[in-house]
């Protein structure tokens, strides 16, 4: 049985696709995912599974959406698929016309709540456009999942659509982990973009003794480094660049605490549970995480971090309070090795082998 994912990122950075991708083809299906290539794309590692980039003349704004889409729609239209998986709103019109098309399975996963991203929000018009994409074309849809409860539970009440849950877990691996509370090193792995917390975090830095480094690059990357530079900050914030998530893992053990913090910039943001709490929990790195329902609800359970706001006071308390108390340090530390244990991949696979069971 093939299955044909769909996303619109160039494939190298996407932990999750990579995650599901891998297991499914480990299982006998037979998968391909397509992306697109950009001009820093790097080369595509081989894996077990077929991986397709689609070129564009465009990569941003709506002339980039409509080329891509339509490349997306005769790329699906004219190869074969038993079940076209669609990630998120932006590729989800080629994959649901062309399995209708087709008359062939169609599944929606989604990445996010689309409508409630940052950059959506703050232009009406692109907002009005994909909240009307999404309620037409949510209600009629079958079969999904997203990656955790709280938007499965807001999309099953505004459109009466079930959503599964799979979270977006690392394999549980046992081990020993070093203790790096000595070490004061703080650590940012993500997107470099607005209302990630990181501007508040680079201030704040001037009233911590800690070494802050942020792996990954994005829309902030200038302006961020300008920042650093304007408060002579340079030997304590570090810049990482973009790390493969092969690479990734080793360079999140070293650290001591794990940022995780964001602005409340809409529900997306509110209701995210994003790669880099499951990411600072395997490696058993205590964190300062936004006091947001899904971080709340593993916290009342496992007790993994210290939950905040992203205001530069509260993050300069929270940390220091943390780099000052060693059996705190050590009892997070410790709870994150437990909670592993219930949040992996091994437990999250099961639920997408049985998801894509049914349809064999």
């Amino acid at each position: 049985m093939k299955i044909l994912f769909t996303v619109t990122n160039d494939l190298t950075y996407d932990q999750r696709m990579q995650r599901i991708c891998n297991s499914l083809a480990s299982n006998g299906y037979d998968i391909e995912l397509v992306g697109r290539l950009r001009g820093f794309s790097k080369p595509l590692v081989i894996n077990t599974y077929k991986q397709t980039r689609l070129r564009c003349f465009f990569n941003r704004g709506k002339l980039f959406y409509v080329e891509y889409n339509l490349r997306l729609f005769f790329y699906l239209l004219f190869h074969r698929a038993d079940i076209i998986c669609s990630i998120d709103l932006d590729t989800i019109l080629p994959g649901y016309y062309v399995s209708k098309l087709k008359g062939i399975h169609f599944v929606y996963d989604a990445h996010e709540y689309f409508t409630e991203v940052p950059e959506v929000l703050k232009r009406p018009n692109v907002k009005a456009f994909w909240e009307r994409l999404e309620g037409h074309l949510l209600p009629k849809i079958k079969h999904a999942y997203t990656v955790n409860s709280s938007i499965a539970m807001l999309f099953e009440e505004k459109y009466k659509t079930p959503f599964e849950v799979i979270y977006n877990a690392p394999a549980y691996q046992e081990q020993k982990l070093e203790n790096h509370f000595q070490d004061r090193i703080l650590l940012y792995q993500g997107a470099l973009n607005a209302s990630r917390g990181l501007t508040q975090m680079i201030h704040a830095m001037q009233e911590i003794d800690a070494l802050f480094w942020i792996v990954g690059e994005g829309d902030l990357s200038l302006a961020l480094r300008e920042l650093v530079k304007s408060l002579n900050l340079d030997h304590k914030v570090i810049f990482k660049g973009m790390v493969s998530p092969a690479e990734l893992p080793a360079i999140t053990k070293q650290a001591t605490i794990g940022i995780n913090v964001s602005e409340n910039a809409g529900l997306s943001y509110y209701y995210s549970l994003n790669n880099k709490c499951f990411d600072y929990m395997h490696a058993g790195l205590p964190s300062i995480t936004n006091d947001f329902p899904e971080y709340r609800a593993i916290n009342e359970k496992f007790g993994i971090s210290l939950l905040t706001q992203c205001e530069e006071k509260l993050l300069i308390n929270d940390l220091n309070k943390i780099l000052s108390d060693k059996e705190l340090y050590d009892n997070l530390k410790q709870n994150c090795l437990i909670a592993s244990e219930y949040y992996c991949w091994q437990r999250e696979e099961r639920k997408l082998l049985n998801f894509y069971a049914k349809f064999r």
